[in-house]
């Protein structure tokens, strides 16, 4: 088939994100990427509910990407929304205020589906197509946890973990104090021997001698990436690959939750938005690499989206 252009906006706990592409089906040539942060989960794992102003926002920034995938010659791009339309109460509140505004349906899909998804997107990499993989996305609401090689995935599993949801859990003083951090430390480790257990280590030692890269994809890793290298902004090409060690996770931890929010938010990579959640973010990843014994974290720019424009209907 000949190229394609496709674009899919993602709904996700956090922010709002655009992707304009072209694909014959098997590579994904990205055209246009944006990004909101709309905060569409706050408040959402007290109360179990969207809040009207979280909606607002996050309707206003579909409206927006929805006009950028118009003029990029896409009038009808694909709305998807993953963990915090998918744990509300209210997520059709989202989807009717989404259709009455803009006449776009919403599709909420599964942790499955969002796995999945996030899979094929990151593996649609040239330099990923045939490698095992362990894929960690964490998100703000929920983290997908998938291992697998080309088309075959061996393990799956949508945690109910994520950077908002822990923020919002742990609520941290300003500088955090350095009790907290262990606090959150063992609750982490604690949480992935009962929600994982052994079961995921003894698969990865199977698959491919245990020789599997460890794969991160969504916007903390890719932050992480940008500290890493000092780059103030986004950029694909110099994020795609990165490969952060275990010891510069570890020592990045520590860092950050020995800073106030007023010093993270002047840390060259990290958005200011983001200085918050990104105390979660990565003793997420943290939390990964030690439970399972894996040195280096390698930080793919693909995931959902990029799943989502392979797989069209």
């Amino acid at each position: 088939m000949g190229a394609e252009r496709r674009a899919v906006i993602d709904i996700g706990t956090n922010s709002v994100k655009l992707l304009v592409a072209e694909t014959d089906g098997l590579e994904v040539n990205p055209l246009a990427e944006e990004s909101r942060q709309t905060r569409l989960g706050q408040g959402l794992f007290q109360s179990n509910v969207l809040q009207p102003e979280a909606i607002q926002h996050t309707v206003e920034a579909v409206a927006t990407f929805a006009h950028t995938a118009a003029q990029w010659q896409v009038p009808h791009p694909r709305v998807i929304a993953t963990s915090a339309a998918r744990d509300a109460l209210n997520g059709a509140d989202l989807v009717k205020a989404i259709q009455q505004r803009l006449g776009l349906p919403v599709e909420i899909i599964s942790g499955q589906q969002e796995a999945e998804w996030a899979f094929r997107g990151v593996a649609s990499a040239t330099a990923l197509r045939h490698q095992p993989l362990l894929l960690v996305e964490v998100g703000g609401g929920s983290t997908q946890v998938i291992l697998g090689q080309a088309d075959h995935q061996q393990f799956q599993q949508s945690l109910p973990l994520g950077s908002v949801r822990l923020l919002e859990q742990f609520r941290p003083t300003d500088p955090p104090a350095p009790q907290e951090l262990d606090h959150v430390r063992h609750w982490l480790t604690d949480f992935l021997e009962r929600e994982l257990g052994p079961a995921l280590g003894l698969r990865l030692r199977q698959l491919a001698g245990g020789s599997v890269r460890l794969v991160g994809t969504g916007g903390t890793v890719t932050i992480l990436a940008r500290m890493a290298k000092e780059l103030s902004s986004f950029d694909r090409a110099a994020i795609e690959g990165t490969r952060l060690s275990l010891a510069w996770i570890q020592q990045t931890t520590t860092k950050l939750w020995s800073l106030s929010l007023a010093e993270r938010r002047a840390l060259v990579g990290l958005p200011p938005n983001r200085a918050d959640v990104i105390l979660f973010g990565i003793c997420i990843y943290e939390a990964f690499m030690v439970h399972l014994n894996l040195p280096e974290l390698y930080v793919s720019t693909r995931g959902v989206r990029f799943g989502a424009i392979l797989d069209w209907r």
